[in-house]
């Protein structure tokens, strides 16, 4: 037999093995086209539709005007409005809006004079927020100014901008809590995933099936030791984070760790799911990049979430790590508390239930 007969048939069995194993050979497929979608499709770097509220302290017939030039601009998506500025820095806190902006009582008199007509005050903990609503500081606007009906003139007064959490931009304060985010995804998944396939590959499995053990408390069992692993994580991120690049946390340290739980449990809940799927290691791995590509892509990690379609943000609601860059952002950033942040927190909470129980389903107490 010659060389190329022997590489021939090397390949040929390679190629039999892979038809056999369905999942690579998806990954195969699946892979590309999902990059394809997400940044042919989901991936705009451009800050598009962000949710803010309105306070207006004047009663001037001239706010609506300027609301409406604002909203044509198509930056933001006004949603709510407050009545108190009190009220508004409290939803910023919260995450409700990503902005706010406020007219003063005395705007009459400001646009007699060519002030500012309001303030925005932004949640800068996301860089790429603030630098798109501080594009709105210097945008023209044609206001009435106490000249008879009908007649209009170009105002040179804008907005004030204040930046709130961030005020100077660094993109380390928005980059630190969000890495912890996407460590702890890839880590946690990618940890249990493997958990049960190695069991099986090394025979100890047929070991458990001998014991009493119910597969429940398998599951457990098998996540309380990386629970620890993951405060592990998290507390070198954060803690090099804030001595390296001098990240300021501003919420509490019980309330970081009540999302971090509920964070860890959906991934290692997810990583045990896995693991009743795959036949391999390799196979766990391959299922884990799956769903890490995107998690990192729709989270809010690297792109704005608000500058997604409507399609790509179902999805990336549907991720883990979507509701947590929001909760450790929300806590560690800005201050907030685990009542503000309930539904992020609720969903994670549901997420693990199903996963655990779905998991706990599939495995079974006996050998293929």
């Amino acid at each position: 037999m010659s060389a190329l007969q022997r590489i021939g048939a090397i390949a040929d069995k390679e190629f039999r093995q892979l038809s056999r194993d369905r999942i690579t050979f998806g990954m195969v497929v699946m892979i590309p086209l999902i990059y394809l979608l997400l940044f042919g499709y989901a991936i705009n770097p451009m800050v598009r539709g962000v949710p803010v509220g309105i306070v207006d302290l004047s009663g001037s017939a001239a706010v609506r005007g300027i609301v409406e030039q604002v909203r044509v601009t198509q930056v933001v998506d006004i949603v709510t409005s407050y009545d108190t500025p009190a009220e508004a820095e409290e939803a910023l806190v919260a995450g409700d809006v990503r902005a706010v902006l406020i007219f003063p009582s005395d705007l009459t008199q400001r646009l007699a004079g060519g002030e500012s007509v309001g303030q925005w005050l932004v949640d800068g903990s996301d860089t790429s927020i603030g630098n798109a609503l501080l594009g709105l500081r210097d945008m023209p606007l044609q206001v009435e100014a106490g000249a008879p009906r009908g007649a209009y003139r170009e105002s040179e007064s804008s907005f004030e901008v204040a930046l709130f959490f961030n005020p100077e931009r660094r993109s380390a304060v928005n980059i630190i809590p969000g890495l912890a985010a996407i460590t702890l995804s890839m880590t946690m998944v990618l940890f249990t995933s493997i958990a049960l396939v190695r069991e099986r590959e090394r025979g100890n499995l047929e070991l458990l099936i001998t014991t009493p053990i119910h597969p429940l408390e398998l599951m457990v069992g098998k996540l309380l030791p990386y629970v620890l692993a993951g405060f592990i994580q998290l507390g070198i991120i954060l803690g090099l984070g804030s001595i390296v690049f001098s990240v300021p946390f501003q919420g509490a340290y019980l309330q970081l760790a009540i999302i971090t739980l509920v964070f860890i449990s959906a991934n290692l809940t997810l990583g045990l799911l896995i693991s009743t799927v795959a036949q391999t290691q390799m196979q766990a791995m391959q299922l884990t990049m799956f769903i890490l590509i995107p998690s990192i892509l729709l989270s809010g990690f690297m792109f704005p979430y608000e500058a997604m379609p409507v399609t790509a943000q179902y999805i990336a609601e549907a991720l883990p790590a979507t509701h947590f860059m929001r909760l450790i952002r929300g806590v560690y950033l800005r201050g907030a508390d685990a009542q503000q942040l309930a539904s992020d927190i609720t969903w994670l909470l549901v997420f693990t239930l199903i996963m655990l129980a779905i998991a706990t389903k599939r495995f079974t107490k006996t050998l293929d």
